[in-house]
């Protein structure tokens, strides 16, 4: 039988293939990197084409090359007085052109200066002024890489300093908590985009908002940012939308296990310049259930995010942009008492959030070197969860609440000038305005009414201001530096943060670079209001200053051939203002997902990350690739009782290797079979160890926090897979994938919880395995 569906597929796909020689039309746009104006006339060539293809951008910087034969290619661009630019592993299919966007930058040196080898984007931030820690996440990779699940947020853990988990994709940077990184999209702070956001880990979710069908190419920082940066402690996830294409209407729908997804692009009407895309996702995840509270009766998500772009002839481009995110999940409460394992055996929940994040912005060029960017936004999260549980007499009670409302109203504004071809400044302003309304409350006993927790309503603002600077000090030595300031009105703390950056390039193969950066954040607005259970006092931590740290990086790049690369990078974080609880072990530094949370705090915690991160990577040739990143750290911290002992997300190493191998077949070899997969070993959770007696006196978990993370769970070993199936067609192009998470199914450790029906301590462990089988059609 096995045999006969097998050879059924065989014929069904190469009935699908087409005999004709396909082809599609490779398009984009040339711009200077520093200042964005358009490079008129400047060489543009697909690099693996027999007899080579190319063209000459126009005056606006346009170019197209039409007739470009199904497959992936390198594109090259070329001008006098710049350094060549090359785009790796452009991948060109026959339902969709190819839109390609070209950053070049003006070659400061003098004649007589040894030749610059080209620049390369792959694996490089798109932002000039990063000297070290970043690097491009290409949507293509997060398409491609087993593990990505089309999610940026879980493509990220497989890059150098970084850690996570199966079930939910909170990103641990350099044994940091997921809570201290910053998500920015088109320029602005948004919420975390995650669906089921915050509920595991605050930071994390289960599957990120942000479809692969919207985004550009973007930028992830571990370190030493630059100094556009603020209210960011271990990272920086700078997330671009691409705009719609502007001359054809294309459209992809995509149904599969999870759910369904559909987008649309193009111009408003024929001969518009203006462009329309947007994205909608529909889902309900029996999948996920493991991942939220026990028992889930219903599970769905849906989100939406579009962006319109006006350009036009003087005023500059106009664009409107947005994304939405709708959660829902319920767990019904166990009527049956035999059933009642857990104290959650007794419980019903009820979930619903809400996230979105829009914004307007102009952008407009007052001459060749200079343009002014302007954003008008608003970000909102609105998280309701309510649970109840069962009473002696088996009637459902208030047992806990969560109702937040945030909502930000943001302005934010730069002016970038290329002051000459060795220097470029960046210089804006943020205003963030904070409105709130929060009403958390819980029961600390069994059978008792709720507490209060936090009750407030209001508004506060943050306000930021930068400058930042690229200079070439010499054709082989940059410098990058800043300066960020910012003041949190609630409470009239503020911080200045000093930012610098230095790059040596040793040849033309080889480079050393050296940070610095003061770094700073803020806690989550509950926790300023909360309420002192200990006291009876009301809003204790009101006067709550920033989290700050010094970054520290070393980093050396060499290129090996034009087609492997390796980066190592040494690190050192010191953090300081840590919140913690005086004369305790408490700190906010392992902060989990605690809403409710309720003790007085003092910023005189500090903490200490220290390690190296090495990347190899070998892109795209002959159909295979592979990327090799390893960390090894240490994570420590001092509470408020002056001990120093490891974090919670002090996992010690983290190894991934990652390759595919992509053939081309069919009659004419257009379509595309392409193998991906991912191992990752890592070190396992933190956690303190459990007072046995305490335990069965409150038949509840008790840790002993005097000896607070002192454990740790076994290392885990976790093996992803992605195979997709390309078929080009005429004017379609058709995908089937499978993609599967943890293939081995080993468990996500979280701790323990107390076995009511037989009086014991079990372990809170889950595992997820998810099998993704989709087809996709684009056209």
């Amino acid at each position: 039988m096995k045999r006969i569906f097998f050879c059924y597929l065989f014929i069904l796909l190469n009935h699908l293939s087409s005999s004709a020689q396909l082809s599609q039309t490779v398009r984009g746009v040339v711009q200077d990197k520093a200042s964005n104006a358009p490079i008129a006339f400047a060489n543009v060539v697909l690099l693996n084409t027999t007899p080579l293809l190319g063209t000459t951008t126009d005056a606006e910087g346009n170019f197209l090359i039409a007739n470009v034969p199904v497959g992936r290619y390198d594109l090259k661009a070329s001008f006098l007085g710049y350094e060549e630019t090359i785009v790796r592993e452009l991948l060109v299919i026959s339902a969709k052109q190819a839109i390609v966007n070209v950053g070049m930058k003006e070659a400061a040196q003098t004649l007589g200066d040894v030749i610059i080898t080209p620049h390369i984007n792959k694996g490089q931030a798109l932002n000039s002024m990063a000297t070290v820690s970043a690097r491009m996440l290409s949507v293509e990779e997060a398409k491609r890489y087993a593990g990505g699940f089309d999610d940026p947020a879980r493509l990220a853990s497989a890059f150098a300093g970084v850690a996570g988990n199966t079930d939910i994709n909170g990103i641990i940077v350099r044994g940091n908590a997921p809570k201290y990184l910053q998500w920015k999209m088109e320029g602005v702070e948004i919420p975390n985009p995650n669906h089921f956001g915050d509920l595991k880990t605050f930071g994390g979710g289960v599957l990120t908002g942000l479809s692969s069908q919207m985004l550009a190419n973007s930028d992830f920082s571990t370190g030493a940012f630059p100094a556009e940066y603020n209210n960011a402690l271990s990272g920086v996830f700078d997330i671009s939308m691409r705009k719609g294409n502007n001359m054809h209407r294309e459209h992809t729908f995509q149904v599969g296990v999870i759910g369904i997804d559909a987008s649309s692009e193009g111009a408003f009407r024929r001969g518009c310049q203006s462009s329309y895309l947007f994205n909608y996702r529909n889902s309900t995840l029996a999948l996920l259930a493991p991942l939220l509270p026990q028992d889930a009766g219903s599970i769905k998500y849906q989100d939406l995010s579009f962006k319109l772009h006006f350009p036009t002839q003087k005023a500059g481009v106009f664009s409107v942009w947005g994304i939405g995110l709708r959660d829902g999940a319920t767990s019904k409460v166990r009527t049956d008492s035999t059933k009642w394992v857990y104290k959650e055996d007794k419980q019903q929940n009820d979930i619903t959030q809400y996230t979105g994040a829009a914004g307007f912005n102009h952008k407009f060029f007052p001459n060749q070197n200079t343009y002014v960017s302007i954003t008008l936004a608003t970000t909102i999260t609105d998280n309701l969860w309510n649970t109840q549980a069962l009473n002696r007499e088996r009637v459902l009670q208030p047992y806990s609440k969560i109702s937040a409302t945030n909502q930000n109203y943001i302005v934010s504004a730069f002016v970038n000038k290329k002051i000459s071809p060795r220097h470029t400044n960046k210089t804006g302003i943020l205003l963030t305005g904070m409105t709130y309304r929060m009403l958390l409350n819980k029961s600390l006993a069994a059978e008792q009414s709720p507490t209060e927790i936090v009750n407030t309503d209001g508004f506060s603002s943050v306000v930021s201001a930068y400058s930042s600077s690229a200079i070439d000090l010499t054709p082989s030595l940059t410098m990058n530096a800043g300066i960020n300031a910012q003041q949190f009105t609630l409470n009239k703390h503020y911080t200045v943060e000093p930012r610098l950056g230095f790059k040596q390039k040793l040849n033309e193969n080889q480079a050393v670079g050296i940070a610095y950066g003061l770094h700073s954040r803020l806690e989550k607005i509950n926790y300023y209001f909360n309420n002192s259970l200990a006291t009876g006092e009301k809003a204790v931590n009101k006067d709550l200053d920033f989290t700050k740290a010094h970054h520290f990086v070393l980093s050396y790049d060499y290129t090996i051939s034009p087609l492997l690369h390796l980066r190592v990078e040494p690190y050192l974080q010191e953090l300081y203002d840590v919140p913690v609880m005086a004369d305790s072990s408490f700190s906010f530094i392992n902060m989990q997902n605690d809403w409710f949370f309720a003790e007085k705090l003092q910023n005189t915690g500090k903490g200490r990350n220290y390690g190296i991160d090495f990347t190899l990577e070998k892109f795209i040739s002959n159909g295979y690739y592979y990327l090799l990143t390893a960390s090894v750290f240490a994570a420590k911290y001092k509470g408020g009782d002056g001990v120093w002992r490891d974090t919670r997300f002090n996992r010690n190493f983290v190894f991934n290797f990652l390759m595919g191998k992509e053939w081309k077949v069919g009659k004419n070899k257009q379509n595309l079979l392409s193998v991906n997969g991912r191992v990752g070993y890592q070190g396992g959770n933190r956690y303190s160890p459990i007072n046995q007696l305490a335990s069965e006196q409150m038949q509840d978990v008790v840790y002993d926090e005097t000896k607070a993370f002192s454990q740790q769970s076994a290392s885990v070993l976790n093996v992803y897979l992605t195979v997709n199936y390309k078929i080009n067609k005429a004017k379609s192009s058709r995908e089937i994938s499978l993609k599967i998470l943890n293939l081995t199914g080993q468990p996500d450790f979280y701790g323990y919880k107390y076995n009511l029906k037989e009086s014991r301590i079990d372990k809170d462990a889950s595992v997820t395995v998810v099998p993704s089988l989709s087809y996709k059609i684009e056209f």
